[in-house]
């Protein structure tokens, strides 16, 4: 699952609104919006929302997340032990610098 899709599975805690997609809008209808059921790639709270639903699901299979680093979970089952690392890989934050001119 990549990032953009994996961002579809949060579930939002409160009412996003966002404008109609080039192409989408109706004519005469150009000025309504959309109201967002589920996270969107993009959305400010949408990785912190997949990974809320993530941890509910994991934890309720037995999983209990590392006190250290919250990206880590252990579920052990008589003597085996069972390691879940979540890592992101190839995804840098960028950050915009603009110049106050």
């Amino acid at each position: 699952m990549d990032v953009k899709t994996t961002f579809l599975n949060g579930d939002l805690d409160e009412d996003v609104y966002m404008e109609q997609p080039t192409g989408f809008a109706e004519v005469g209808n150009e000025d309504l919006v959309c109201k967002l059921n589920k996270s969107i790639y993009g959305l400010k709270q949408a990785s912190r929302q997949w990974y809320l639903k993530f941890d509910r699901i994991i934890t309720q299979n037995g999983f209990k997340e590392n006190t250290v680093d919250k990206c880590i979970y252990l579920r052990v089952s008589g003597s085996s032990y069972i390691f879940l690392v979540l890592y992101l890989l190839g995804y840098q934050w960028r950050k915009k610098w603009f110049s106050m001119a």
